[in-house]
């Protein structure tokens, strides 16, 4: 019995045991859970690290003459670490001594909640220890610029806790203007235009960040854990801004007047094949115009403005003669070789002469000389197609050129239509900028130049690739055929189908008209849709620009001629850049050199005394004994002034060189970021601020 009992009274104490020991573990659980679970869960997530990506600032891409057409304007969010220790340090005296001032001036900026209900929150964010307290979005670089300077916020992130997120949005300054052509950078579509074409140039390489996730999945940035991405570079076009606007506007006129579904205008510079404008318009489904698809580069039957090939390959085939007579009768009907063609007016006479067929743009006449050239070697007929370059893409350098569309040559009675066809401007399919690099060509005397849009490429300012005028043949044809090209082109306008739209023109212009019927798609023959179109250069006796403009009419418009819609357009735009660009020329200007005096530098000043002393400059002192000088033109001489340099304020360090620069910010305590190459130009801190140890300073050089 004793056994018996002293093996029980074991049993029930190792029970007793367990059941406490289940207790203690279940309370602690309990306690961890419930009274300890926000500190636990905070511990788990600052072990949670890992690297972000940083995007790199995008490019800007520049015109010409230095107008941003697309540039990334960057915007902050602003966040508080109010578990910040030089924040919390004392026993949170910095925040208690500026909460007060910093919410007077948070409400001053952002007019949304009043200072004390500001300061209310920010005392309950700082009780709470939040450390990722959200002060304001998408503040613009000038609010950002005045925040900086709050209480609190100016002692620099250690002391503020402040976590600024910097973010950027793609802009077009410019709006409307050739924004097809542009493109826009967009997050969540495909680029189009320059801004996908040099995707990769502009975009530049990611860095990286190494954050810290605290409670509630907010991530904080660790200092010292990050590779600063290297920003895009900067494309500078063509396009002139000027020109572009003068495009545009005389386009969207005659768009809205007709109420056209489409139209294109490009303007070309002819001795380089640069392109100066190119404007793309379409009509929305809400009755307004907008640069929605870049139809400049879309391929279409062209009409009679392809008939300058057709007389270019048999003027310079020796088939026929400026000056030859061709048939073309008085019905404005003919079967010609195996078909019937029909011209669109009827003929001023029975018989004319090559230049006339061409002035009068008669399809007759212009399939009767193709017959007679090629109708028993359609090949040669290719060759020339193939020397025009019609027969491949331009290779402007835009993603999304359309390729051109032949028929296919034989040798039968199918073949000999198709020629015939193609001899006045259907069964191919052409753009508009493949159509102005023909005629461009003429007008540059047989040369033909390669069109194209970008001019440099810079990298912090340095150019680090430069485009050339590319000639892509010397000579499309010999020199009596270009001359003779020429001058039907002028008789076009001075006594064929441009003849109503150049009346009373101040100086000669020369081109050609055309008119197609429109058929693809949903939209047939018969629908009534034309394409109306001109294109042509200007000077004519020394032609400066070469232009085409594109209408696409609605169905069973009453102005449909290439002479009503395009033409129009054309007279606008050369009339216009004639006076701002061509006679502008004539004149010389008196070039007066630059006095070197007057750039401004600083250093110094035993430096800055040797140089001006060494190159014998005679100059004002008017800095006395100061040990830093800025030297700047006054009446036309150089004079010396004192810059100022005080302790733990940010020095004036503008049109230093860079060692100086950096030995007055660094001497302060500051950090240095440097972009560009030169002297400084700007500094992002303004002169006179209070320093803070380890800010950072960027100084842009120029």
């Amino acid at each position: 019995m004793e056994i018996k009992r002293d093996i029980l009274w074991r049993v029930y104490l190792s029970f007793i045991g367990i059941g406490v020991l289940s207790l203690m573990v279940l309370g602690r659980a309990f306690y961890i859970q419930q009274v300890q679970g926000d500190y636990w869960r905070g511990m788990s997530d600052s072990l949670h690290q890992k690297f972000v990506t940083l995007e790199a600032e995008r490019g800007t891409i520049y015109s010409e003459d230095g107008q941003m057409l697309s540039t990334s304007i960057p915007y902050f969010d602003i966040y508080m670490d109010f578990g910040a220790e030089g924040l919390r340090d004392k026993n949170g005296k910095r925040f208690r001594e500026n909460v007060d001032s910093l919410s007077y001036h948070l409400a001053a900026l952002f007019a949304e909640k009043s200072a004390a209900v500001i300061k209310k929150e920010l005392q309950l964010a700082y009780n709470q220890k939040n450390r990722y307290y959200l002060i304001h979005k998408g503040l613009s670089f000038d609010q950002y610029k005045m925040f900086r300077e709050f209480p609190l916020v100016r002692m620099g992130r250690n002391r503020s806790g402040i976590i600024a997120e910097v973010k950027t949005k793609r802009l077009n300054p410019f709006g409307l203007l050739a924004k097809r052509t542009i493109g826009l950078a967009r997050e969540n579509a495909q680029n189009v235009g320059l801004e996908r074409t040099y995707d990769t140039l502009l975009k530049g390489t990611s860095g990286h960040r190494l954050v810290r996730f605290i409670a509630g999945g907010a991530a904080v940035p660790v200092d010292g854990y990050q590779i600063d991405p290297t920003n895009g570079k900067d494309i500078i076009t063509t396009i002139d801004v000027n020109i572009q606007d003068i495009a545009e506007n005389a386009l969207m006129k005659m768009m809205v007047e007709s109420e056209a579904q489409h139209g294109t205008c490009i303007v070309m510079e002819t001795k380089t094949g640069k392109i100066k404008a190119i404007a793309n318009l379409g009509r929305t489904g809400e009755g307004v115009y907008d640069e929605n698809l870049n139809y400049a580069l879309q391929t279409t039957e062209p009409g009679s403005t392809i008939k300058l090939a057709t007389l270019l390959a048999v003027l310079d085939g020796g088939y026929s003669k400026i000056n030859d007579a061709v048939s073309v009768g008085s019905a404005g009907r003919e079967f010609v070789g195996v078909r019937n063609i029909t011209d669109a007016e009827r003929s001023p006479k029975p018989v004319l002469t090559v230049r006339e067929t061409f002035a009068h743009s008669s399809n007759v006449g212009m399939a009767k000389l193709a017959l007679k050239a090629f109708g028993d070697k359609p090949d040669e007929f290719k060759q020339y197609l193939q020397k025009f370059h019609l027969d491949r893409k331009t290779g402007v350098g835009l993603v999304g050129e359309e390729a051109p569309l032949l028929p296919r040559w034989k040798r039968n009675r199918e073949g000999l239509h198709a020629m015939l066809t193609m001899a006045f401007g259907y069964a191919i399919e052409v753009s508009p900028l493949q159509t102005l690099m023909l005629y461009n060509a003429v007008a540059n005397n047989g040369r033909m130049m390669r069109p194209y849009l970008v001019n440099t490429i810079k990298s912090d300012g340095v150019a680090v690739q430069h485009y050339e005028p590319e000639v892509i043949d010397e000579a499309i044809c010999k020199p009596a055929t270009i001359a003779a090209a020429r001058s039907s082109m002028e008789a076009v306008v001075t006594e064929g189908t441009g003849k109503p739209a150049f009346k009373d023109m101040p100086f000669a212009v020369a081109g050609k008209t055309g008119t197609a019927h429109v058929a693809g798609g949903n939209v047939k023959y018969y629908d009534g849709v034309y394409q109306a179109s001109f294109v042509g250069y200007f000077p004519a006796e020394a032609p400066e620009y070469s232009c085409i403009v594109l209408v696409k009419t609605r169905p069973h418009a009453a102005l449909h001629y290439g002479g009503q819609l395009a033409a129009p357009v054309f007279r606008e735009v050369a009339t216009k850049l004639y006076a701002l660009y061509v006679q502008k020329k004539k004149a010389v200007p008196v070039q007066v050199p630059i006095d070197s005096s007057v750039h401004a530098f600083a250093g110094y000043a035993p430096d800055v005394a040797t140089v001006l002393q060494g190159t014998g400059m005679r100059y004002h002192d008017s800095a006395g004994k100061a040990e830093w000088y800025r030297v700047v033109s006054a009446d036309n001489r150089p004079v010396s002034k004192a810059v100022p340099v005080e302790k733990r304020k940010v020095p004036d360090t503008r049109n230093m060189t860079l060692r100086d620069a950096l030995y007055l910010l660094e001497n302060e305590g500051m950090k240095v970021k440097v972009k560009g190459r030169g002297k400084v130009m700007a500094q992002d801190i303004p002169a006179g601020s209070p320093v803070v140890k380890n800010q950072v300073i960027t100084l842009v050089l120029n």
